[in-house]
């Protein structure tokens, strides 16, 4: 029984040991992954042809591939979130002429439209509409005012209270009512872990807030990557400034572009390589370039003009104390000679009467 229970506790305890080990391990890996920064121009890059959240999920990933993606940022004036690109019209088109057919008896469903919400079921999309406004669409409403006009810990707790209702009711609306202004740019990447900023329509407005937003993180070193999705020239102030600072910065744009920002930059991509997972395929070989370059940079030389005065002056006063004490001992040794036999030139009396 002794036995039994020896080997129990040698086998947990190695066991234990490993799993405590690997972990340690894992930890310490992440902790050597840089701090990315994800900052959009949405003014110049907008997702026009693709859906603005699948688009957000493939700059995420290829963030992700240089690194731990602390911060995303797209800055954008309230022109461009009012905007609908053509395909997104066109698309309405289509959605509209077949909800036309079906509410006519020309077009059947094989299957009934659903509410997300109550999951009730109808043959037309009119009818699914009328139903979700006038009745999820109040409801939600309703919540909405009772959180705002809350106050404190009530407040704290109908946020709790209504957060599964509230996001229910959000996931149905975007399949079901169509957006007033826009086609809901704002609230796919909010969805997606942007944190989206408005600013007001004046020239450059955009432009200016984003690169104070990037001066600012790299000042409080939030980040050590940057990377930005732009075809804008007036950043390579901003990415020479990073790199002045030994960030690394990654640029995505078109490949038509001028290419003065890709030129500046550590590394480019273009929005097909981001989608087609290249920028994650060469991502490996690119953190190894920039190890290496590091670890190049620590190995060089520098001049520095007060530190090597200092060291000069170290080392010179080192030699004056050496030939100073070397020059003691000399005179330690003489003044011994001399009061044994005195000075070499005289000699003794003794020895002339010898030899006479």
């Amino acid at each position: 029984m002794v036995s039994i229970l020896k080997f129990r506790r040698i086998l947990y305890g190695g066991l234990r040991h490993c799993h405590f080990e690997g972990r340690s391990r894992s930890l310490g890996e992440n902790e050597k992954l840089c701090r990315v920064g994800l900052f959009w121009d949405l003014d110049n890059k907008p997702p026009s042809s693709i859906p603005p959240y699948e688009v957000a999920n493939k700059l995420r990933i290829a963030a992700a591939s240089f690194g731990v993606v602390r911060h995303m940022v797209a800055y954008a004036n309230t022109h461009t979130f009012s905007i609908v690109p053509r395909v997104v019209r066109e698309s309405r088109k289509e959605r509209e002429l077949l909800y036309s057919l079906e509410d006519k008896g020309v077009i059947k469903r094989n299957q009934p439209h659903l509410c997300r919400v109550c999951g009730r079921k109808f043959y037309t999309n009119e009818k699914l509409v009328n139903h979700f406004k006038q009745l999820h669409e109040r409801e939600h409403a309703k919540r909405v005012n009772q959180i705002e006009s809350a106050r404190g810990s009530r407040k704290v707790k109908l946020v709790g209270k209504f957060a599964m209702k509230m996001e229910k009711y959000k996931k149905a609306a975007r399949t079901v009512l169509t957006p007033k202004v826009g086609y809901g740019l704002a609230d796919e990447l909010k969805r997606a872990g942007f944190w989206v900023q408005t600013v007001l329509d004046r020239p450059q407005a955009a432009d200016v807030a984003l690169r104070k937003h990037m001066v600012d993180m790299m000042d409080h070193r939030r980040v050590e990557c940057v990377v930005l999705v732009s075809d804008d020239s007036d950043f390579v102030h901003v990415i020479n400034e990073a790199k002045l600072r030994c960030l690394k910065t990654v640029v995505i744009g078109d490949l038509t572009s001028d290419g003065v920002l890709k030129r500046t930059a550590d590394t480019a991509f273009s929005w097909e390589e981001i989608l087609m997972g290249k920028a994650k395929k060469e991502a490996v070989s690119l953190l190894e370039n920039w190890k290496d370059r590091d670890i190049l940079k620590r190995l060089e030389w520098t001049y520095n003009p007060d530190v090597d005065k200092k060291k000069l002056n170290l080392d010179d006063d080192d030699d004056t104390s050496g030939d100073d004490d070397i020059e003691d001992i000399c005179d330690e040794i003489d003044n011994d000679y001399k009061d044994d036999r005195g000075s070499w030139w005289k000699l003794d009396s003794d020895d002339d009467n010898v030899t006479n």
